[in-house]
């Protein structure tokens, strides 16, 4: 047993007991540093996205015969899953996706970089005859580009490009946060010298230091709002392991202007016989280097749209997949002979949407004719059936180079899905020589195509960038301002607090779908409205008049 009496400080006449609250006074001291290491140290929150905005990416791809929507939800984690969703369509048919996960990324680091090129993990997903959504589970273990593979194990397969990144705290906000942290501590130590200590200058110490770090928290306040953000790691700049790991770190020379240069397109049949089903490759090369364009980012939810016009008016709305850097391929039905006029559209990366036509599009021979479905229409508005539903068109007054407002009811119950980020898309083609002629030729020399989206569509953010569109003459992309939305339209559509817009696993929108467009020049034109109910693409076509204005 212990007798010995307590340990005592000061002098022999004033003995005190040790301060008590010492070993708590370092506790608290530890438990603020850590703090402050774990701000520094600690991983931040990981998104996956084509474009690094931490939003859910949505890919229209047209595999082989499947029209698919492929969802990459956000990663919450790295390492940490990949959850993916597959959306069919009708016409559909059930099977097996296989699915695989590659990063691609380089670094400066070989043992960052070690896993480029090699499958981190697979999944399948195995469609139904049910029309929906069918998910999958991927690991993934780093941030910075990733590849996302599907194979439905007949001889097709897609590659996804897409960026794993992560919420980064800039510099500025490192020291507000660390200034704070440090004018608390130091604030604490204050109090407990002036009470310890009898010589009152020694509290100017830790309180200058207060001081100072609050002078650090306020200039670094008002350097954040200041300071410019990083280009978008996929979006404007190429992305490595490194410049998405640390974007504020990372090495490159500030512009306003990321734009590429335009991009060529060629086409290559595998069969031009009538009443066949042709193999598409489209092949984009750069217009100044002569390379594969490697560089496309997912715009209006596909990385390429192919709008394909037949001899009778069908109109082929495709996705292709990418089969390498540059190369696209698709499966392209030709019913009947005639001519096939064909335009793409995509964007590079760093802005810059694209729609190319091409300047030969398909001949199709043989003595395939038109089925009756593919009969030309009759000119004006008015009612359309399509697979049992009916769009009802209506227009305000249709005059060149003024705002027209078409609205199509599709069913009656709001029932709609978005699909490739809108409600509602419009192709426009004309003026026409001639209403009765040939469609696909008609469309091959028009001076206009148009690709107009819904008000209150919600697209991603190089849907509106409109840059490298210069000299392309006749071509046109446009989507309605939002400062002219309805809200009621909009409501649910648009992106609340970061989270992602509404897919097509949502279906409360509609019936009503407005377009806001202007037809540049008087004649007639040949427009499609397009639309998704019960996981159907609707297709309504109308032969519009435009009059010359007064």
């Amino acid at each position: 047993m212990n007798d010995s009496p307590p340990r005592t400080t000061g002098h022999p006449g004033c003995p005190r007991t040790a301060h008590p609250h010492r070993h708590q006074l370092w506790a608290v001291l530890s438990v603020l540093v850590c703090a402050v290491a774990l701000l520094f140290t600690s991983g931040s929150a990981a998104m996956a996205d084509s474009a690094s905005s931490g939003n859910d990416v949505q890919v229209a791809q047209t595999l082989g015969d499947r029209e698919l929507t492929v969802i990459l939800r956000r990663v919450t984690g790295v390492p940490g899953p990949l959850h993916v969703d597959v959306i069919t369509h009708k016409g559909t048919a059930a099977g097996r996706i296989k699915l695989a996960v590659t990063p691609t990324g380089v670094s400066t680091s070989a043992a960052k970089a070690e896993e480029s090129g090699t499958t981190v993990d697979t999944a399948v997903v195995r469609l139904g005859s049910r029309l929906g959504s069918y998910s999958a589970q991927l690991e993934v273990d780093q941030v910075g580009p990733w590849e996302l593979t599907l194979d439905d194990g007949a001889g097709n397969t897609a590659k996804i490009p897409f960026v794993v990144s992560k919420t980064t705290t800039s510099p500025p906000e490192k020291a507000v946060y660390a200034g704070f942290i440090g004018a608390g501590v130091l604030i604490l130590v204050t109090v407990i010298v002036a009470v310890r200590v009898r010589r009152g200058w020694w509290t100017l110490l830790p309180s200058g230091g207060v001081v100072a770090c609050l002078a650090v928290a306020v200039t670094g306040a008002v350097l954040s709002s200041s300071l410019p953000l990083p280009a978008s790691q996929g979006g404007q700049v190429d992305a490595t392991i490194d410049s998405v790991g640390s974007p504020y770190t990372s090495v490159a020379q500030q512009s306003s202007d990321y734009s590429r240069p335009p991009a060529t397109l060629l086409l290559k049949s595998s069969t031009t016989r009538a009443g066949a089903t042709d193999t598409l490759t489209l092949t984009l090369t750069d217009a100044s280097t002569g390379l594969p364009v490697d560089d496309l980012v997912v715009h209006d939810g596909a990385l390429l749209h192919l709008l394909v016009v037949g001899p009778s008016g069908q109109l082929y709305h495709l996705h292709p997949v990418m089969t390498d850097y540059g190369t696209f391929e698709v499966r392209l039905p030709l019913p009947e002979a005639g001519h096939y006029a064909v335009a793409a559209e995509f964007a590079r990366r760093g802005g810059g949407v694209q729609q190319i036509r091409s300047a030969t599009g398909i001949d199709a021979t043989g003595s395939a004719k038109a089925a009756a479905s593919d009969v030309p229409v009759k000119e004006g508005t008015g009612t359309r059936t399509v697979d049992g539903v009916p769009v009802r068109l209506t227009a305000s007054s249709l005059v060149a180079g003024k705002a027209a407002v078409l609205t199509a009811r599709v069913g009656s119950s709001a029932t709609l899905q978005p699909w490739l980020g809108m409600l509602g898309h419009m192709i426009a083609v004309g003026p026409l020589k001639s209403t009765t002629a040939a469609v696909g030729e008609e469309a091959q020399d028009a001076e206009v195509w148009g690709h107009s989206h819904s008000m209150g569509a919600v697209s991603d953010d190089s849907s509106d960038d409109m840059s490298g569109m210069e000299g392309m003459e006749g071509m046109d992309h446009s989507s309605s301002s939002s400062s002219d939305m309805d809200m009621d339209s909009m409501s649910g559509l648009n992106s609340v607090n970061g989270d992602s817009t509404a897919d097509e696993t949502v279906a409360a929108y509609g019936p009503d779908v407005s377009f806001v467009y202007t037809f540049p020049k008087a004649g007639d034109y040949r427009i499609w409205i397009q639309a998704e109910r019960d996981n159907t693409i609707l297709t309504a076509s109308y032969v519009l008049h435009v009059t010359e204005a007064k």
